[in-house]
């Protein structure tokens, strides 16, 4: 692809001098010192750092779960920093989806239930909703365990069947924290490959954030978060 084709590409995510400050007391914590970098569609994008760096903020704040003090996010060129709840709400709806180190999945829901939910809050009709659900099951290997609720599931597939509910809404961008934190090195390592595999069939944008070197090393490159600043790793 010609530079001219690439730069006519849309940025799923960009970042712009975003500040984020916490008051504890009298004190300014200053987590996010005017943080900026974009993800382009199709990129894999990895966000390390030591804990407390305030990886979970800036991903909430790229999802607009949570907003900066100062500067501005745009996805797929649409600024949010003008936007009030309701539009920033329709905004992450309609094109993030999120995959937490805890699964998150609603315990009285089935894996089917789970996925085909998100989908009909969003709109989707319930035939849609399932079908897509049930083709995401079978994408990330659970499609026996369609019915099964989450207790019924092990570690593994409770997080497989999170990854596909952050995919159900055909997001631009996902964004994920510590995806596999909970799980022991095997399982991570599978559970991982599913979901870069995903993200790759897609042609998503993916910001995820993980303390694993060896997770780190296959994506297509690495941004490093210390002491308020953004750099490449």
């Amino acid at each position: 692809m010609s530079d001219t084709a690439e730069s006519d590409v849309p940025t799923a995510l960009r970042l712009e001098g975003i500040v984020k400050t916490f008051h504890q007391g009298e004190r300014a914590l200053h987590v996010l010192n005017g943080v900026s970098y974009e993800v382009r569609p199709g990129e894999l994008v990895g966000l390390v750092g030591p804990s407390g760096a305030g990886k979970s903020t800036l991903l909430h704040i790229s999802g607009l779960l949570e907003r900066a003090d100062g500067g501005d996010v745009s996805i797929k060129g649409q600024a949010a920093s003008t936007l009030d709840d309701g539009a920033r709400t329709a905004l992450r709806r309609d094109t993030v989806g999120f995959v937490y180190q805890y699964h998150h999945l609603l315990p009285e829901f089935s894996a089917l239930e789970n996925i085909a939910l998100p989908q009909m809050i969003a709109g989707v009709a319930k035939a849609d909703a399932i079908a897509r659900a049930r083709e995401l099951l079978d994408q990330v290997g659970l499609a026996e365990r369609a019915d099964h609720r989450p207790a019924r599931l092990s570690g593994g597939e409770q997080q497989r069947v999170a990854i596909a509910r952050g995919l159900a809404n055909r997001p631009a961008i996902l964004l994920a924290d510590e995806p596999t934190g909970n799980l022991d090195p095997q399982t991570a390592q599978g559970v991982f490959d599913i979901l870069i595999g995903l993200v790759r069939n897609a042609g998503l944008a993916a910001l995820i954030a993980t303390h694993n070197p060896q997770l780190a090393a296959s994506m297509d490159r690495i941004l490093r978060l210390e002491n308020g600043a953004v750099s490449a790793a």
